[in-house]
């Protein structure tokens, strides 16, 4: 291993400050909007003290450099580098689809803030987990990765999910093929691709949903879809199908294997996007002409657990 790259993110009250100039005028946008100045300075200053630590624990020799989640879409990671995310959650996998197979290390700043799923270090056992890293004895967990492919030879990936639709809350309007079929035309409020690290998120919700309508209607509540984090398929759901008579909803949901991806034709001659992960800013253009094929990418992200 050759450097080192830190990965950090803004807080709350660091956003506001930039947005409205000073932390002053940020608390005075908190105060009139009834909101709880003290819990975003508390945020805002565990993650400093953290951050700190942090960068004391990844001394180890190699030469480090800390970089601002948003540019890591624009960093070319080399394979000999280490990863180390100070998270939370989305940050670890807002990162992991660009850094190619480098090994992550994810890190909780605050544990009781956070959950944590992503991330197995706390801030005290960073440099236990770096030294099993660099001495090849740490735990590996290899995660499947959505990747989206369009006809002009862009590529998009995501560790939890894949949205295709309308950039707005408007139909859109596209074909959708699965195993070969026929090409069925569709409207739809969009479709979500996920991955087996997706399947307890916005997946999730979209199954609570159906579960809760089912029941309503008198029938048995839906089991949630799980997928292993490293299962070698995708599942897609069609958000709220329309049918007529330009339209129908047979082909809504299923799952996407190796060698036989979704493929997508949009027909949206404006306003069609493809984004991963919740990132609206990290999105494809997809309007008319253009084809999709979505699947499981050969690349894995690699995340150190212990």
């Amino acid at each position: 291993m050759d450097k080192l790259i830190l990965v950090t993110r803004k807080t709350r009250l660091e956003a506001l400050t930039e947005r409205f100039n000073t932390q002053a005028q940020a608390k005075f946008y908190l105060t009139q909007a009834g909101l709880d100045f003290a819990d975003y300075a508390h945020e805002h200053e565990v993650y400093r003290r953290s951050l700190e630590k942090v960068q004391a624990a990844v001394q180890v020799g190699l030469p480090v450099q800390v970089m601002e989640r948003a540019l890591v879409s624009t960093y070319l990671f080399a394979p000999s580098d280490v990863v180390v995310v100070l998270g939370q959650d989305g940050t670890v996998a807002n990162t992991a689809k660009y850094v190619g197979h480098c090994p992550i290390l994810g890190v909780n700043p605050d544990p009781e803030r956070f959950d944590g799923v992503l991330l197995p270090f706390r801030v005290d056992g960073l440099r236990r987990g770096l030294d099993a890293t660099l001495g090849g004895r740490a735990t590996v967990k290899e995660v499947t990765l959505a990747e989206a492919v369009l006809s002009d030879g862009q590529r998009l990936l995501a560790f939890n999910d894949l949205f295709l639709g309308a950039r707005t809350h408007v139909s859109a309007h596209y074909r959708v093929r699965l195993n070969q079929q026929k090409h069925e035309r569709q409207s739809s409020s969009g479709i979500i691709i996920s991955t087996g690290a997706g399947s307890t998120g916005w997946l999730s919700s979209v199954c609570n949903m159906a579960s809760g309508m089912s029941r309503q209607l008198g029938g048995e509540a839906l089991e949630p879809i799980h997928l292993a984090w490293d299962a070698r398929r995708l599942y897609f759901v069609v958000r709220e199908p329309f049918i007529s008579k330009n339209s129908s909803a047979s082909c809504t949901a299923g799952y996407v294997n190796e060698g036989t991806p979704l493929e997508v034709e949009s027909l949206m001659p404006s306003g069609g996007v493809i984004f991963s992960d919740g990132m609206e800013d990290d999105a494809l253009s997809f309007t008319s002409g253009l084809v999709a094929r979505i699947g499981p990418s050969k690349q894995r992200a690699r995340l150190v657990i212990s």
